[in-house]
This record gives C-alpha cells, sequence and structure tokens, in this order.
C-alpha cells in the first residue's frame, strides 16, 4: 500500500505511528491546509479537518473552536514564528506532532519564492520535547526516521543515517 520513498516513507512512518496511538474513526483536527496526507488518514478512518491556510500565527480561532478528538500538526511547527502559541490554544487533550530536525551537516530550508514555505525552526528532538513541556504537553511516545535520497555524495551518504524526521504523541500534562 504504501512505498518507502520520499514522501511516502514519511507517510507510512507517520500513518502508522498515528494508528498505534489515536483509534480510527477519531475526529482530527490537523493543521495546515487540506493536503495528499489527509487523504491517507481519510483512507484509514479518521475523520478529518484541516486549517484553511490562516496564519496560525496571528489568529487561532480555527484551533479554539475545534471539536476534533486529536490535534495533528505534522510538520508545521517548523514555519510558525511561534508554535507556543499554537501548542497553548489547543484545547484537546491529546496531540500527534512531527517536524524535521535539524541536519548538523545542512542549512536549514528556506524558500527564496513563496513566503509560507520556510523553516523559522528546525529543532533537534530535545528542544521539540521541551517546547511541549512548556507548552503543558506530557510526551507519551516518539519516534525518528531517515529521509535517504537517491543522490551521490557525502550529505546524501549522511541522510542514510541521520534521522531527518521526530514524530511525538502528547497528552496535555
Amino acid at each position: 500500500m504504501y512505498e518507502h520513498t520520499f514522501p511516502n516513507k514519511r507517510y507510512k512512518k507517520t500513518i502508522e505511528f498515528l494508528k498505534q496511538h489515536v483509534p480510527s474513526r477519531t475526529s482530527i483536527l490537523d493543521l495546515g491546509v487540506i493536503n495528499p496526507f489527509t487523504e491517507f488518514m481519510q483512507k484509514e478512518g479518521y475523520q478529518v479537518d484541516n486549517t484553511t491556510g490562516e496564519d496560525l500565527d496571528i489568529d487561532t480561532s480555527a484551533i479554539e473552536n475545534s471539536d476534533a478528538t486529536v490535534v495533528t500538526a505534522f510538520e508545521i511547527f517548523e514555519h510558525l514564528l511561534s508554535p507556543l502559541t499554537v501548542l497553548k490554544a489547543i484545547k484537546t487533550d491529546k496531540l500527534v506532532a512531527s517536524v524535521p530536525l535539524r541536519l548538523w551537516f545542512s542549512e536549514a530550508y528556506k524558500s527564496k519564492t513563496d513566503m509560507w514555505d520556510r523553516h523559522y525552526h528546525e529543532f533537534e528532538d530535545w528542544q521539540f520535547d521541551w517546547l511541549l513541556e512548556k507548552a503543558g504537553w506530557k510526551i507519551i511516545a516518539r519516534d525518528k526516521w531517515t529521509n535517504p535520497t537517491k543522490k551521490l555524495g557525502i550529505r546524501p551518504l549522511l541522510r542514510l543515517f541521520t534521522p531527518r524526521y521526530y514524530i511525538v504523541y502528547a497528552e496535555r500534562a
């Protein structure tokens, strides 16, 4: 069903983690606009609503007004100036979130053409843990995985064994 190539390896690992901690048919508010992963979650039986592209650093009303049982945030917090504000605005007591990890051998991602597609943060796992704890979350489970590429060179070689993605399941402390 899922292949081990990007982005499908990321999707496969993410959906496996989600299924371990959140039963299907659960209502989910997924932070970020509708995307291909929304469809993956729906195919697994989740009832998914997404935010609509509002600037969550400024407007958290979609989060505050949601009645979803779980909030998911897959590779969204790195795009926010203040992820703490968003994490504190979540009403539900369950969160599944993933972030790209900072790679010591590569610069943080920055788009020169798309002002919305920028990383203000690339976390180390302990930094993301501290952010969640400060916002009142307790991490119940976590996982990391690599993102190898089919290119040649030192950086692609390092990507074979250096984790790129970090995912957590957290509950309100």
